[in-house]
C-alpha cells in the first residue's frame, strides 16, 4: 500500500501545505503549556505463552530505509526537533513460548514533526525533499532480554495515516522475520499535537487508528504503552512477537 493512497483525499481538499524546514536540535519541551503526567497500557501481547499472538505483517514501503545497516545506532534523531521519547522495543519468539529473542536485529523508522520522510522527497509523495538526510531511523541488535532501545522524538502524522513507526525485525543472521507498525493511544498524541505547538504545527491528526488504512483490521497487539508528559519527555514500550 503507498504513502500515495493515502495522501489522495487529505491533498484534494487541503492542497499542498508549505512544508516548515528542519529544526536544528532537537529539544524535550519548550511548549507553553504542560499536559503533566500521562500514561496508557499498551498491549500485552508476548508477556507470556497464554498471550503470545505473532504480530501483524504490514507494508513495509513507500519510505523504508535504504541501506539500514548503516545507521547501527541507539540515537536517530539526528537534529530532528519534537518532543523527546525513549523507545524500548521487546522481541519475543512464539516458538520459544514468547520468550526473550537475543540478537535479533531491530530496524525502525518514522517521520517527523511536521510529518516527512528522511531518505526520500521532491515528489508528489513528499513535496519537501530530504533525500540527502537520514534522521528518524536506526538499527539495533537486542539484549539478552530480547530488547533494542532507541532515543527518538514523538511522531508526527501526515493526512491518511494514523500515528505510527515502521519496524522491521531480523534474526541473527539477517534474515527477514517480520515488518510490521506500531500504533500510538490516541488520548497521549492529542495531548502532544495541541500543547506542543512549537514543534508539532498541524494540530491533532486527522486519522484515527480505527479508520487507518493499516490499523483499520485491527490493533490491539500494535498498541504501545506510552508514559511521561509533553514537559518531561515519553518512553514508549511494546512487545512485538515474531517466529523464529
Amino acid at each position: 500500500m503507498e504513502r500515495k493512497e493515502f495522501l489522495k483525499k487529505g491533498l484534494a481538499s487541503l492542497g499542498m501545505m508549505a512544508i516548515a524546514p528542519l529544526m536544528p536540535s532537537c529539544k524535550t519541551t519548550n511548549p507553553t503549556t504542560d499536559s503533566g503526567s500521562s500514561a496508557a497500557t499498551g498491549s500485552t501481547n508476548g508477556s507470556s505463552a497464554n498471550d503470545c499472538a505473532v504480530n501483524p505483517s504490514e507494508t513495509i514501503g513507500p519510505f523504508p530505509t535504504k541501506s539500514p545497516s548503516s545507521y547501527i545506532r541507539n540515537d536517530v534523531r539526528a537534529g530532528s526537533a519534537g518532543i523527546d521519547m525513549i523507545a524500548n522495543i521487546s522481541i519475543k519468539n512464539k516458538n520459544t513460548g514468547c520468550g526473550a529473542l537475543a540478537g535479533a536485529i531491530v530496524d525502525i523508522w518514522h517521520c517527523d514533526a511536521d510529518g516527512n520522510y528522511s531518505e526520500y522527497g521532491g515528489s508528489g509523495m513528499q513535496s519537501a525533499n530530504y533525500a540527502s538526510v537520514h534522521f528518524l531511523r536506526g538499527r539495533q541488535t537486542t539484549d539478552a532480554n530480547g530488547l533494542a532501545s532507541f532515543t527518538t522524538i514523538f511522531p508526527g502524522w501526515y493526512p491518511g495515516r494514523a500515528v505510527h513507526i515502521h519496524v522491521h525485525v531480523y534474526d541473527s543472521k539477517g534474515k527477514s522475520l517480520l515488518v510490521t507498525q506500531i500504533a500510538f493511544p490516541s488520548t497521549i498524541c492529542d495531548a502532544v499535537y495541541t500543547e506542543a505547538t512549537s514543534f508539532y504545527k498541524k494540530g491533532k491528526s486527522t486519522t484515527s487508528n480505527e479508520k487507518d488504512n493499516v490499523f483499520n483490521d485491527g490493533f490491539s497487539t500494535q498498541m504501545a504503552g506510552v508514559t511521561g508528559s509533553v514537559k518531561e519527555g515519553f518512553t514508549l514500550a511494546h512487545n512485538i512477537v515474531v517466529n523464529a
